[in-house]
Order: structure tokens, then C-alpha cells, then sequence
């Protein structure tokens, strides 16, 4: 075996497995330079969302979004649509909303959102020159299928709801998965009460066929397992979170969605005045800046800043709790020579002294299978080798007191997890027209699609689209 960093957080003719159906990517970039009418007849650009893309052009005429390297063929997306100093170029870009943080459950909601309502404007704005290069592009590309979550629990009912979303979804865009299973092996007598509960709980969350198998059925699924007792789950699966989160993207960019990369938020604030030669007041009299000097207007703004929720939540004037303390994950990876003996996910039954799942085997869309994870205090948010390091981050995570050995998660004012979603709004005159999504719990991308209505929902009940 090899460590692999890799950050916070089937037998034949038991598992589906889908094709792999890419086909031409129909979603060339949308050019959305939106003109206003001047007195004399004449036209000029309003907003900037990078350079057109002419018809018939393939995808990699999309310079700013799909590159011809490896990372390509993982479901990498090269650059974004436009970075924010090219918008800068344009005029002052104005939207009705701007959804800040382009990870998974940020691309799903901006997705959501302009599906149902396709007449207003949407912008997503994201610091990296990538999208969901972090969690989302970080993580073990389980698909759970919702054991382990207290009965009737939003935890549970979204995780259920997602996952069946997420299948959904991947069938009708071609995405590759498969439905390799779960099992959730007792090696202890001790543990075997556990093992009964965990499967009447999941009974009670409508998990599909669910079933308790014996040491007899173990072998007969992972030849190479051995226990006293397990849970068969058949629905779990796995898939590339990445890719799924980039076609995401992709439906918003369709929809007329706007991408800004490199774009860093620094200040959310309300404004006193129209931009600059606008002729429609002050319809969007929210300003959105980066570090840059680079600037935004809109109606409303929805945060969904993951590891960055807090800071980006005090940023118009809440409250720093819950806080997001780092932990980083690290992988074993299993040999080649050695991947025939995992078939599916291989997971132990749950110690209650930890909130975490305990290091589990997992197969790999790529054909590998990682084993873990563990679980460290990171020395910076997005410190996915060893010796990545970030005075601030470092210490805003010793300053605080919480559990140790948990992943990336969000703690209240006396160290206590978080494990359930919390969202927050501006202060002042920003209080009816921004709202952030200071945490979304695991398994939020198995959730994501659900997620997403969850939180298109609480938009449309705060605002006024």
C-alpha cells in the first residue's frame, strides 16, 4: 500500500454498472453581453461573461472551460467561464442573484435556482481558477444511501431523497457510476447489537434492500472478507463527485448562468448609489467585491462557501459561530496487483466513542480502491499535503476548542458539532437580501441535488424573486 493525501474530508451480476456515455458536450459557452438601447438607437454591452463562442465550434473552443490534459478526462473544468479581471474589463456586471462558492451544493443550488426561474439573472461567483477543486473534489465518491442517520432526521430524509436524485441524474447525463454496494461488517460479538440497530434505523429511513447477511453471505460478496454479521446495502454506490458537480455547472451555463473565477469576496455590502451610467437606479443595491477591487451588483446573494462559511458569514456582520475547525483525511491506496480482493465498500460497524464512520475499503471510479480515512488536525483550510501551512487558519483552529480527530466541520461556541444545517442572514440593510449557508453536514454530495431544493426553497421564502 501508498499514502494518498487527498484533504478534509460487486460481484457479477450484483451491482449496476452504467455506461460510459460522453458524447459531444452540447453546452457551449452562452455569451450574455446584455445591451441597453441608447436614444439614438445604438447598443452597448452592459455585462461581460467572457468571449463568445461561435456555432458549430467544439468544446475545446471553450478556452476557459474544457482543457485537452488528463485532468480533462477526469471531469476537470479548466478556468471557469470568466475570471473576475477579465469581467473588469466590461462594464459593471449587475445580476438578481449571486450565489458565492462554486463547490457541489453551491453549483447544485445555483442549478436549482435558475431552473426555476429562468427570466432572472444569476451569476456564480468562485476564488479558484477551477471550480470544485476542494471537498468536492476531495472526498471517497461514496453515493450512501442513508443507514446511519437518526429516523426522520433532515439528514436522513435528504440523503435518502439525494440519493436516488443523483442516480437519476447521472443516467440522463451519461455520467459513469456504478452500484457497486456497501457492507457493514461486525468482526466482535460486542458489536453485533450496533449492527441490529444500524439496521433498523435504516428500515425506518426507507433505505432500498436493506438486508442482514451472515458470515456465509459476507464471503459470498467479498470473498476476501471475513465477519460474523454484516449489512448488505446494494443501493450504495460510487461515483465521481467532481465530474457530477461540473455538470452541474454545465445545466447552469445552459440555463443563461454566468461563471466568475478568481474572484475572491472581501466585502458584501449595500450601496448608496446606481453603478455608474446605469440607467435602472437602484435595483441592485447589493455591491460584492473581491480582493481585487473587482465589483458586483445584485439583488440578493446566497453564500455556500464550505470551508469558508464562517469568514465569509462574518463578512456582513454575523456571528462567527459555528465556526469551521480543519481536519484533514488521509488515504491508503491498495496495490494494483491487490484490487481483486474489494469488490464494494467495506465498512465496520460504527464506534459510538467517535462521530465519524470509522477507515473503510472503497473502489474507485478509476479502478483503484483507497482504504481509510484518518483524521488531523489540518494546519491550514485547504491543506491537502502534510506540511501545508496558514498562520490564520492555524490559529483560529488552536483558539477554539473542539474534538480532535473529525473531519472538516463546523462547531458551535462550546465545541460541540454541528450536524445539522444552519443558515444565517446579513445584519442591517442586509438582512432581507443576503442568506448563507453556514453548514451543510455529510453527506452533503450524495445530498447535493437534494440539498439544492432544500435551499432554493429557503431562498424563495426570504426573498423576493
Amino acid at each position: 500500500m501508498r499514502w494518498l493525501p487527498t484533504g478534509p474530508s460487486r460481484r457479477r451480476g450484483r451491482g449496476h454498472v452504467s455506461e460510459l456515455t460522453h458524447g459531444t458536450r452540447r453546452g457551449r459557452r452562452q455569451w450574455l453581453a446584455a445591451k441597453t438601447k441608447e436614444q439614438d438607437g445604438g447598443t452597448k454591452p452592459r455585462k461581460c461573461v467572457g468571449p463568445p463562442c461561435h456555432e458549430g465550434e467544439a468544446a475545446s473552443r471553450s478556452l476557459k472551460v474544457w482543457s485537452h490534459d488528463e485532468n480533462t478526462e477526469r471531469g476537470g473544468f479548466k478556468g471557469g467561464l470568466c475570471s473576475a479581471a477579465e469581467a473588469a474589463k466590461g462594464h459593471c456586471s449587475t445580476y438578481d442573484v449571486a450565489i458565492v462558492g462554486a463547490g457541489i451544493v453551491g453549483l447544485a443550488s445555483a442549478r436549482e435556482l435558475i431552473l426555476r426561474h429562468p427570466s432572472l439573472t444569476f451569476v456564480l461567483l468562485e476564488k479558484e481558477k477551477e471550480l470544485a477543486v476542494h471537498q468536492s473534489g476531495h472526498n471517497s465518491g461514496v453515493v450512501h444511501s442513508g443507514i446511519y442517520y437518526t429516523p426522520g432526521s433532515l439528514k436522513a430524509r435528504l440523503c435518502v431523497r439525494g440519493a436516488t436524485l443523483a442516480y437519476e441524474y447521472c443516467e440522463k447525463k451519461g455520467i459513469p457510476y456504478k452500484r457497486c454496494g456497501k457492507l457493514i461488517v461486525a468482526v466482535e460479538q460486542e458489536e453485533i447489537p450496533r449492527l441490529k440497530a444500524l439496521y433498523e434505523r435504516g428500515l425506518k429511513n426507507n433505505v432500498r434492500d436493506l438486508s442482514v447477511v451472515d458470515a456465509k453471505g459476507i464471503r459470498e460478496r467479498e470473498p476476501y472478507c471475513r465477519g460474523i454479521m454484516a449489512l448488505d446495502s446494494p443501493y450504495t454506490g460510487i461515483v465521481d463527485w467532481r465530474m457530477v458537480a461540473l455538470r452541474y455547472c454545465t445545466d447552469f451555463e445552459e440555463a443563461g448562468g454566468a461563471v466568475l473565477t478568481e474572484f475572491e469576496v472581501r466585502d458584501i455590502s449595500t450601496v448608496k448609489e446606481s453603478p455608474a451610467g446605469s440607467p435602472e437606479g437602484m435595483k441592485y443595491p447589493i455591491a460584492i467585491r473581491d480582493k481585487k477591487g473587482n465589483e458586483v451588483r445584485c439583488r440578493y446573494v446566497l453564500t455556500c462557501g464550505g470551508l469558508y462559511s464562517d469568514r465569509l458569514s462574518q463578512i456582513s456582520g454575523c456571528s462567527p459561530e459555528p465556526r469551521i475547525v480543519p481536519f484533514r483525511g488521509d488515504y491508503l491506496v491498495l496495490k494494483p496487483e491487490k484490487h481483486y480482493l474489494v469488490k464494494g465498500n467495506i465498512y465496520p460497524v460504527p464506534d459510538p466513542r467517535f462521530p465519524f464512520l470509522g477507515v473503510h475499503f472503497t473502489p474507485r471510479m478509476d479502478g483503484g480502491v483507497w482504504l481509510g480515512p484518518n483524521a488531523v488536525l489540518a494546519f491550514k483550510r485547504e491543506g491537502y499535503r502534510l506540511y501545508d501551512f496558514n498562520a490564520q487558519d492555524f490559529a483560529d483552529a488552536l483558539s477554539f476548542r473542539g474534538p480532535t480527530g473529525v473531519r472538516a466541520q463546523a462547531l458551535d461556541r462550546d465545541g460541540n458539532l454541528v450536524d445539522d444545517f444552519v443558515f444565517d442572514g446579513g445584519v442591517g440593510d442586509l438582512d432581507s437580501r443576503v442568506l448563507h449557508v453556514r453548514n451543510a453536514p455529510s453527506p452533503a454530495a450524495t445530498s447535493s441535488l437534494a440539498i439544492a431544493e432544500m435551499i432554493a426553497d429557503e431562498v424563495e421564502s426570504r426573498f423576493t424573486l
